[in-house]
């Protein structure tokens, strides 16, 4: 009996898993989580909007793939189901079917990589981490819980990407730059230096992103 599988967040990302999880004979999607009262009874990838996510403790039988597009938002959803009782044994872990996993490689519980991402050797890959397609790990990257790297994103050698960052489409990062947690590279991005914690660097080469003020804010 293939196993059945619960979508949180009615998102983009969660059709995209879902694409994924069509192609494993091994899974069945049963339906979606999702908080927006709008959406109970709606068709996403597929499957029926079954109701908010706190109703997760009536399919404890399923596992669960965390759909939020960002980071911070995933980890709030999972501090919200461990309440419920769904605890790390609850939740798949999607690799679609073109990513091979070298043995070196460590991937995190309710981890998604998805079509053709790249893993070379001695990667570590923490839980919840979204890894959209085309996405480059080289050897020895570490990428920790609830990061985001969309699509096209490249790691050269020893990068260390924080917490909850989010990397933009097609950034590139230089041989052992650490990325701080929370922060975020814009598309396009070359990153030569380390990014702290919580800024957003954009550009090439990237630099912190200049702050604009607010309507009735003193520049």
């Amino acid at each position: 009996m293939p196993t059945p599988v619960i979508l949180v967040a009615a998102s983009g990302l969660a059709r995209e898993v879902a694409a994924a999880l069509s192609l494993d004979p091994g899974y069945v999607l049963r339906g979606v989580l999702d908080d927006d009262p709008r959406l109970a009874g709606s068709v996403v990838a597929g499957a029926t909007v079954l109701g908010p996510v706190e109703s997760a403790g009536d399919h404890r039988d399923a596992r669960f793939v965390l759909c939020a597009g960002r980071g911070a938002s995933r980890e709030a959803i999972r501090r919200g189901l461990a309440g419920l009782g769904v605890g790390p044994e609850h939740y798949l872990t999607v690799i679609h079917p073109s990513v091979e996993v070298p043995g070196s490689c460590e991937i995190g519980l309710g981890s998604v990589l998805l079509a053709q991402v790249a893993l070379t050797a001695d990667v570590k890959v923490g839980e919840h981490v979204v890894a959209m397609p085309n996405v480059t790990l080289t050897h020895d990257v570490v990428v920790e819980d609830f990061a985001t790297l969309t699509a096209g994103v490249s790691l050269a050698g020893g990068v260390r990407v924080g917490r909850g960052a989010y990397l933009g489409m097609n950034a590139s990062v230089r041989q052992g730059v650490r990325i701080g947690a929370g922060a975020v590279l814009g598309m396009g991005a070359v990153l030569l230096s380390d990014l702290p914690p919580g800024e957003t660097w954009i550009g090439v080469p990237a630099q912190r992103a200049a702050h604009r003020p607010a309507n009735g804010e003193a520049s």
